[in-house]
């Protein structure tokens, strides 16, 4: 039997620590092939880049560099890189969560998004805590899912958004399937001036306020959980079309 495909990519760049520690966890379930950005992409989203041709550089055996989002790692992957479509796509280990509308802004959870759109079993791993980060648990849960996910498949047009506490794993309570939160930051944006006297913004910092309910990704990595949420493709809201016919008259 062939041995599986797995398409490896991260937004924090091809020489992180944790994308490193999932392609040496995936090593050990079939044939892994890293394509990730040159540089750090964090926060960047579902962007493609249109406005420029793309380079691919390889480092190494089965490890490719491209000078672009993880989108474009996605996109270009598996598409031209490999030469046949994989059996699986994941992407991180990012060092830091991915919960609530953290995951808008994600590239680890978009590169999965894309994928999805390729059709092709998508998961997104992210590690909780603060550096130094430990990534060894966080890649034996990635190749146990990805186990699962080999075998079973996703459900249609979905991509698994996947945070694992930081915590020994013998002090992991489980794996709860959760829902995405909601966490919204208060005071996020910092006025700055530079020595000309001229005012600057920097976005990032503030306080932090969780809403959702017991059910939520981040309630289940405070309780000692790691949180499995599964993510459409699909964002209509399907009960806020009912209102609309029930209350708009256009």
């Amino acid at each position: 039997m062939q041995q599986p495909l797995i398409l490896v990519t991260n937004d924090d760049g091809v020489y992180a620590p944790g994308l490193r520690a999932l392609w040496a966890a995936m090593q050990q379930l079939g044939r892994a092939v890293i394509v990730a950005p040159e540089r750090d992409k964090s926060a960047v989203s579902h962007s493609l880049t249109m406005n420029r041709p793309l380079r691919v550089r390889k480092l190494e055996p089965d490890v490719y560099t491209l000078d672009g989002t993880p989108t474009d790692c996605v996109s270009i992957g598996s598409n031209k890189v490999l030469a046949q479509k994989p059996d699986l796509l994941v992407s991180g280990i990012n060092p830091g969560v991915n919960l609530g509308d953290d995951i808008s802004y994600s590239g680890t959870v978009s590169a999965a998004i894309e994928g999805t759109m390729y059709d092709i079993p998508s998961l997104a791993f992210s590690l909780g805590g603060e550096s130094p980060f430990d990534f060894s648990v966080a890649a034996a849960v990635a190749a146990k899912l990805a186990t699962r996910a080999l075998s079973a498949g996703l459900p249609p047009s979905t991509l698994l958004n996947i945070n694992v506490p930081a915590l020994p794993e013998n002090e992991i309570k489980g794996i709860r399937f959760t829902r995405q939160g909601r966490r919204i930051y208060k005071n996020a944006i910092q006025e700055t001036f530079d020595p000309w006297g001229r005012k600057h913004y920097w976005i990032g910092g503030g306080t932090v306020h969780w809403s959702g309910g017991n059910n939520t990704d981040e309630h289940a990595l405070r309780d000692g959980y790691i949180s499995l949420t599964p993510i459409h493709l699909d964002l209509t809201n399907h009960q806020g079309l009912d209102f609309l016919r029930d209350h708009w008259r256009v």
